[in-house]
């Protein structure tokens, strides 16, 4: 584990990534300190260009506001959704992927055919639905990126279970005596959580982009300030005004991108054999 953990520290895709990563998280937790203004607020004169007022070196919008706070403000939005979403499909992609793999048979059956149905429906329109159906909020947009992203875990856990179900080890666990619970919990989940937790970097740049757009197109939460609503805002005065869409869509970039390096060097040093094959 530390030779992992070595490993993972000392790459520089990885420090990069983690390193923005820890800027965008710092900057979401002290948004209250960083900004103390209110994000919808009024601040300044409208359309005032980056650094002509050192007050708003980002500038402000159509509306007076000023883009730094939005930026700052919205980082709570897109981490939090980013995380919780993620979080929740990764419950609801265990337990299906478990109880398919470990137990087989018809519940493998029926449950790998609600896995294909929720797989078959695309997966974005099918998020604005929900949405639009329960009104924009957190927890409406968390609910609907987490229903359209726990397929992919749990055909990958289903997978990694199956696999792991006629090992000697899991053989030998049933011989003393253990429980199907104990041998899941203490000997199965364990060894397939190394591919889980690589993909579940990407799921949460994958959610973060998903609520961008579900904001960009005006479903997003009304009383919270998100880098999608401010590109959405910007995209009617994109020539006279390019500051409103560039800084929230740079601070999406670099997440994402920050996101994916960690995700792709977690992939790499967590499945070697993977890692070797795709260069070959």
């Amino acid at each position: 584990m530390n030779g992992v953990l070595r490993q993972f520290l000392t790459n520089p895709k990885a420090l990069i990534g983690l390193t923005i990563l820890a800027l965008a998280v710092l900057v979401a937790v002290l948004a209250p300190v960083l900004a103390p203004g209110d994000p919808w607020k009024m601040a300044g004169r409208p359309f005032l260009p980056p650094l002509q007022d050192m007050r708003f070196p980002f500038g402000t919008d159509m509306m007076g506001r000023d883009i730094m706070t939005g930026l700052i403000h919205g980082a709570r939005v897109s981490i939090l959704v980013g995380l919780a979403s993620t979080l929740v499909a990764l419950v609801f992609g265990l337990l299906f992927g478990t109880l398919a793999g470990f137990y087989g048979g018809w519940l493998d059956d029926m449950l790998m055919r609600i896995t294909e149905f929720f797989q078959t429906i695309p997966t974005f329109f099918f998020a604005l639905l929900l949405v639009a159906i329960l009104s924009p909020s957190i927890v409406s947009i968390t609910l609907a990126i987490s229903l359209v992203s726990w397929p992919p875990v749990a055909r990958l856990v289903r997978s990694e279970f199956a696999s792991l179900r006629g090992r000697e080890f899991v053989r030998a666990a049933e011989v003393l005596g253990e429980s199907n619970r104990q041998i899941i919990l203490g000997q199965i989940l364990p060894n397939t959580l190394s591919p889980v937790i690589a993909m579940a970097s990407l799921m949460v740049a994958s959610a973060i982009l998903t609520e961008a757009a579900i904001s960009f197109l005006g479903l997003g939460d009304p009383n919270r300030m998100s880098w999608g609503f401010m590109i959405g805002a910007a995209r009617t005065v994109l020539r006279q005004a390019w500051w409103m869409s560039f800084f929230p869509g740079m601070a999406i970039v670099l997440v994402v991108l920050a996101l994916n390096l960690v995700g792709d060097t977690l992939n790499d040093v967590l499945n070697p054999r993977l890692s070797r094959r795709r260069r070959q």
